[in-house]
This record gives C-alpha cells, structure tokens and sequence, in this order.
C-alpha cells in the first residue's frame, strides 16, 4: 500500500487576495472554495475516500494558515 502524502503548498495557485472593508485578506478561489464544501458535506455522510481524506486534510491545513495571517493582518491595524 503506498501512501500519497499532500502538501498544503500544492494548493497556492487556487489562493486569491480579496478586498474585504480595508484589509486585503488571503482567500481560497471560488473552486477550492467548492471543493473544501464538497469535502465536508461527503465527511459529513461518512463517504469520504482515503484519498478525499487526505485531500480535506490539506485543505484544513491551509485554511488554518490563512484564518492565522488574516488575524495578525486584522490585528496590526
């Protein structure tokens, strides 16, 4: 069995800046967006895959990044 790692840099080209009041934030496109939705509606209803597991694994991972550096970004205003 051969275990497929992801990194959460593999997902860079699907990140975007937003505009949102005077801060410009990191957000997901709208196609990650959808597929981190997608994921979790599966997990919800226990069908994930292995593959779908790791895959919202790294999805997570990043959008915990980027709620962190959006905070600090609030924070230093």
């Amino acid at each position: 069995m051969t275990t497929v790692i992801y990194r959460p840099s593999s997902l860079l080209g699907s990140i975007r800046m937003e505009k949102v009041d005077n801060f410009h934030l990191f957000k997901f496109n709208n196609e990650l967006q959808a597929r981190m939705e997608e994921l979790l509606e599966r997990k919800k209803a226990d069908l994930l895959t292995p593959e779908e597991v790791i895959e919202l694994e790294e999805i997570g991972e990043m959008d915990r990044i980027f709620t962190h550096i959006n905070a600090m970004l609030v924070a230093q205003r």
